[in-house]
């Protein structure tokens, strides 16, 4: 068993405090940033990988998918976890440093963003989504160590030798570390299935619709070690979480797109012969 006793709070300034959760999405940001640019500036353009971007574009492409992401994910959460609660308290939407981000929302927070780049810059959408999607896990785990610093989406009780006691718990009891059990699904797993996956050239639409069913397949099994919102509770007559409500959709998404992609590859193969 294991005493949870990380202080939340990483400098404190008394009317202003900095915690370890936002670092946690500044951090993670910033790495997937950096991995980001040195494959831009090894990788040559190929016949279906998009890669054509430069590196000044893609600083630029950043400052979207922050916005994307903080935006879209913070709606999302307000839409998916807790509107009737936020609809009668307006201005608890703008309190980001008290937690409640949701990533479907931040997903389409992204989805948006891209799609406004592709426009301005002329390259298809897809194109930029094949590109971004392998470093999205970057993030995630980064985010999900700071959901366990801020004691928050705590796990299910348990038995096991490694449970965690949480101060934000009001029953006090044992319960699965969740919140590393995703970042270790979310972050190392998915992200080294993405970089081996995105390593060869593949049609368009491939890289992301498998980051779909990828994702999508961890967060339901995680899901399974993590206590649903109180709120909330189990959606589908009291069968499956609201994480996997949201997730089962992206699996089955990223399974037609999957296949309309590499069915359009073939028919495209053919033609070309």
């Amino acid at each position: 068993m294991i005493v949870h006793n990380f202080n939340p709070i990483l400098v404190d300034l008394g009317l202003f405090q900095i915690r370890w959760y936002s670092m946690a999405y500044i951090l993670g940001i910033i790495l997937g940033w950096i991995y980001a640019k040195k494959i831009i500036k090894k990788t040559a353009k190929n016949k279906y990988n998009f890669t054509s971007i430069t590196t000044s574009q893609f600083d630029d492409i950043i400052v979207y998918l922050v916005l994307g992401i903080i935006l879209g994910g913070r709606l999302g959460y307000v839409m998916f976890y807790n509107f009737g609660y936020y609809s009668q308290n307006i201005l608890e939407i703008f309190k980001l440093w008290q937690g409640g981000m949701s990533f479907h929302g931040g997903l389409l927070g992204v989805l948006f963003s891209s799609f406004l780049l592709s426009k301005q810059w002329g390259f298809k959408f897809f194109e930029v989504m094949d590109f971004i999607a392998p470093y999205v896990p970057i993030g995630l785990g980064s985010v999900r160590i700071g959901n366990f610093l801020n004691s928050e989406l705590l796990g299910r009780p348990t038995e096991v030798p490694w449970g965690v006691i949480f101060p934000s718990d009001a029953l006090g009891l044992v319960r699965h570390a969740s919140q590393l059990y995703q970042a270790v699904g979310e972050g190392i797993v998915l992200l080294l299935f993405m970089l081996w996956y995105s390593k060869k050239p593949r049609p368009n639409l491939a890289v992301s619709s498998m980051f779909l069913i990828g994702y999508g397949v961890v967060r339901c099994f995680t899901e399974a070690f993590r206590e649903p919102d109180a709120h909330i509770g189990f959606d589908l007559f009291g069968l499956i979480s609201r994480g996997q409500v949201l997730s089962i959709p992206m699996i089955a998404i990223g399974l037609v797109l999957l296949f309309y992609s590499y069915r359009n590859m073939v028919k495209k193969d053919e033609t070309i012969s």
